[in-house]
């Protein structure tokens, strides 16, 4: 019973242990410059992982790369190049700024200005039908723009002449009766 448990976490081991590279560089920098450069790096099979950090087989090719490069003396750059006329701009988490990639790196900032437009605009026109409700509303019905002013005027002169038809319908449809028990 113990030999099978041993084996079985000896095979759950066993991934933990290929992801681990050991190389040996001539300095600190050059460590850091691979660690630098593998970490900027994505892995051309993973999905969101760089090359440091995935287990996959292509991974750990390009790391030998990578070290081989970077102990040969190339320049980040060299070594960069390298990577994208090998694997296209993917394999940079950071693309390049060109004709094709500008709208990855100005698209948000297009997007939150064309929405903060849009609110204000929003805001804008809500503020304007409050403040004219209010206008209407302000003196029980007495407006204060000149549409307003105008319907008003033309409304009281409508009941005006209402009111004098009535009248004199009223006078004209009542029977005169003088004539009172």
């Amino acid at each position: 019973m113990r030999a099978l448990i041993l084996i079985l976490l000896s095979a759950f081991a066993l991934p933990a242990l290929a992801a681990i590279d050991t190389y040996e560089f001539t300095d600190d920098a050059a460590r850091e410059r691979f660690q630098e450069l593998t970490a900027e790096l994505r892995c051309p099979k993973c999905q969101n992982q760089n090359l440091a950090d995935s287990n996959s087989p292509i991974a750990q090719d390009l790391r030998r790369e990578v070290y081989r490069m970077v102990e040969a003396g190339d320049s980040d750059q060299t070594i960069v190049d390298f990577m994208v006329a090998r694997y296209g701009e993917f394999v940079l988490y950071r693309p390049r700024l060109t004709g094709y990639t500008w709208i990855l790196w100005y698209g948000p900032f297009v997007l939150l200005g064309l929405g903060v437009i849009v609110v204000l605009i929003l805001g804008r026109r809500k503020k304007l039908s409050k403040a004219g409700a209010q206008a209407f509303d302000a003196d029980n019905s007495a407006p204060n723009t000149k549409a307003a002013t105008d319907h008003n005027a033309r409304l009281g002169a409508l009941l005006k002449s209402t009111d004098n038809s009535d009248r004199a319908g009223k006078q004209s449809d009542q029977p005169v009766n003088k004539e009172t028990p």
